[in-house]
């Protein structure tokens, strides 16, 4: 039996570090088993540069077709697992077919890389970043191993935020206006607002404002939609009166968000809503929804 054991472990170790790696900001992601763990942080535009280290088990050498490295960006469904779909790949080669027998390093550079998208991990859906390096043999199966990485883009003020205004109301029992200072919002931004009531006859009991993240995945009869519940915020408790003015404070920082993404390589998309709720006495539920796009700015770390 140990010689069985022994006769599929893996000939050599693999390591893959960065050039620049005990320096660049590392930041947490949550693996498959719930896990979290640090990955490092990158921007579109980059060079993503490092070092591929093999080195065979005492005892063993490694017998290879070549060795090569590749930089994918890779979008997988939960619903096809295991089937990525690759929007980024890009490949060097490091060695030719021979044998290794002594600890190798193989330097590597992928020069100022367009990755258009960010990181994402969805309830559907999860978008990434990985360096894959392959140690190719026959008979005896390839050797596999994956560095995660982590992309995150900024994006200029937009140059035209207008305010939201809107309205919402009951014929003849309620009639309500409320407004929010602008439409677009980067991740550690504020919600301004006011809420006026016009018309009041019936008992409202309170008012909350929730922050919404929309999942779509897929396309056509194979749409996939997830509704979270982000944030929930109270304004008020209690009945209002004609003519009242209840104003909306939010701050966004406390909240796991991320940036606005539309029709991501025609896989998925992530849309975030502010949607208003009154509740009366007999817990009838009156709601108005609003999109709102997120953005993150450069001197938000997170």
């Amino acid at each position: 039996m140990n010689y069985l054991r022994g006769a599929f472990k893996p000939a050599c170790n693999i390591s893959i570090t960065f050039t620049d790696g005990k320096n660049r900001k590392q930041v947490p992601v949550k693996k498959d088993n719930g896990q979290m763990v640090m990955n490092p942080l990158f921007h579109s535009q980059e060079t993503i540069a490092g070092k591929v280290c093999i080195e065979p088990y005492q005892g063993k050498k490694v017998e290879h077709n070549g060795v090569k490295v590749e930089l994918l960006g890779q979008i997988e469904m939960y619903f096809d697992r295991g089937n990525f779909y690759d929007f980024t790949s890009l490949v060097r080669e490091l060695d030719v077919p021979g044998e290794i027998y002594e600890k190798k390093a193989y330097p590597f550079e992928f020069p100022t890389v367009e990755m258009p998208y960010e990181t994402y991990n969805g309830v559907n859906v999860r978008l990434r970043y990985v360096l894959k390096v392959t140690v190719t043999r026959g008979y005896a199966g390839s050797i596999v191993e994956y560095q995660d990485f982590v992309v995150r883009n900024y994006s200029p003020l937009p140059p035209i935020n207008n305010s939201i205004k809107m309205e919402v109301g009951i014929e003849d029992c309620l009639h309500i206006e409320f407004e929010y200072n602008k439409s677009k919002y980067h991740l550690k931004d504020v919600i301004l607002g006011k809420v006026y009531f016009l018309l009041v006859r019936i008992k409202i009991k309170n008012m909350d404002l929730e922050i919404r993240r929309r999942e779509s995945t897929g396309a056509g009869a194979n749409t996939h939609v997830e509704t979270e519940t982000l944030a929930k915020f109270e304004l008020m408790d209690g009945a209002p009166v004609r003519g009242e003015s209840i104003p909306v404070r939010l701050f966004l920082t406390p909240y796991d968000l991320t940036p606005t993404h539309k029709n991501i390589n025609n896989k998925f998309s992530v849309k975030y809503y502010l949607n208003l709720v009154l509740v009366d006495e007999e817990d009838r539920r009156y709601f108005k929804q609003q999109e709102i796009t997120l953005y993150r700015l450069k001197d938000e770390s997170s």
